[in-house]
């Protein structure tokens, strides 16, 4: 093991990356080398950012705190200490199974290790990071928490209502970010949509989104999980007022049929989840909408499944990923609802929304051969340079590759290219 060198391991979401970010930052503040989801971690100290959101993603975190403990009781490491959302939740239920850890902190509290470690954490850089990204983009967490309850999340129970940051705090990070080379921003929040209520008594999500974009140096900004109820149509004027607003849109739906989003608690039906699509495509000519589906809550029959089936061929979207409902602890659902459709049940349907999802993304793909994209590129990789589009977020959107033998190309950087080709999901490409 490296002396006074700290490994850092981060599961779940991009809201979990950004804790992560903030304490490396502080770390290395404080004399510290460390690293991040290293496969062969080596230092005295392991910490390990976890998520419970979902059954897979619990048992990976649980899984993954039990191998840095081996390693512990092998003499490989010093110390394990648990963050995250899974410490959140299951505060003391962990701290009794596994007592091998040697601390755990909660969602919020994370910056507690600082002084446990025996130094100081330094409230003038609260909002530095040290990027585990690409340092051209970034994500930038605008709110934490929830006020929408939907009945199988159990988001709210671990993070509480939803808390808005000051627009100013915001700013000032983008501003940091950017001296560091930032070019791309993916604004991320529980909700994004509901931003300001709490602290300005009004959805103040455009007026953030219109001034991040005028601050200079900001080339793109991708917009992640909107809530569809009460959508404020404002934002979709700033995409199109502002250029370096991508025209996209990352909204989860989880289902169009009316009972089963009634059962859901997520407060809108199917006629004005067909009328809000269609408004978006109006208003915004050319967005791409990423959305997220579930199949298998109680009550989807065979007619709903169809139903959700006939929507999807109906929107095309652009991008969309689902999953099948599990009962979550102390969820509305898991109190309310029986957990009655099979699991093999669940994993056709799923396969099936995912088939025909592949089959328009294929369509979407290559509809778009022949047209000049402004790209920026990711990375190099085997014979590729690896870039994206401004429909594209990273990890889980599509990618544009274009031959390394054609010129250099600089990672970060923008260029336009003509696309050749297709295929199911990515795009090939060649320089202008």
């Amino acid at each position: 093991m490296k002396k006074n060198t700290i490994d850092i391991i981060t599961l779940g979401c991009s809201k979990n990356l950004v804790d992560s970010e903030r304490l490396i930052r502080q770390l290395e503040i404080n004399g510290y080398k460390v690293t991040h989801d290293d496969p062969n971690p080596h230092g005295e100290i392991i910490v390990i950012n976890t998520c419970g959101f979902i059954a897979d993603a619990k048992e990976e975190s649980v899984n993954m705190i039990l191998e840095c403990c081996q390693a512990k009781a092998e003499g490989r490491v010093r110390k394990v200490f648990v963050m995250g959302c899974l410490s959140q939740r299951y505060f003391e239920d962990l701290g009794k199974e596994i007592p091998e850890v040697d601390k755990f902190y909660g969602k919020f509290n994370w910056n507690e290790l600082i002084g446990d470690l025996g130094k100081i954490y330094h409230q003038d850089c609260e909002y530095q990071r040290r990027l585990t990204t690409p340092k051209h983009y970034a994500y930038l967490k605008i709110s934490e928490g929830c006020n929408r309850r939907c009945a199988f999340c159990a988001i709210p129970i671990i993070t509480g209502n939803h808390q808005s940051r000051p627009m100013e705090d915001i700013v000032a990070e983008v501003e940091y970010l950017v001296s560091q080379g930032v070019k791309e921003f993916q604004i991320i929040a529980q909700e994004l949509t509901y931003y300001g209520v709490d602290i300005y008594g009004e959805r103040r999500i455009a007026q953030l989104v219109r001034t991040i974009a005028d601050i200079k140096g900001v080339k793109w900004i991708r917009l992640h999980y909107a809530y569809p109820r009460d959508f404020p149509m404002e934002l979709l004027e700033v995409m199109n007022e502002k250029e370096n607003v991508c025209k996209y849109l990352d909204i989860a739906l989880q289902h169009v049929a009316t009972n089963v989003l009634k059962n859901m608690s997520r407060h809108i039906d199917s006629q004005q989840t067909y009328d809000l699509i269609t408004e978006f495509r109006k208003r915004v000519p050319g967005i791409h909408i990423r959305t997220t589906l579930m199949v298998g809550f109680p009550g989807e029959g065979e007619e709903e499944f169809q139903e959700l089936l006939d929507f999807v061929r109906w929107a095309k979207f652009e991008r969309m990923g689902a999953f099948a409902y599990s009962h979550e602890d102390g969820t509305f659902a898991a109190q309310m609802f029986t957990d009655d459709i099979p699991d093999e049940v669940k994993q056709k349907r799923l396969s099936q929304l995912m088939d025909l999802q592949q089959a328009i993304s294929a369509e979407v793909q290559a509809k778009k051969v022949g047209q000049t994209l402004k790209v920026i590129i990711d990375r190099k990789e085997g014979e590729y340079y690896v870039g994206r589009t401004e429909f594209d977020s990273p990890e889980v959107d599509p990618e544009v590759l274009i031959p390394a033998a054609e010129r250099n190309l600089r990672k970060g950087c923008f260029y336009n290219v003509k696309i050749t080709d297709s295929d199911d999901f990515d795009l090939y490409a060649t320089t202008l």
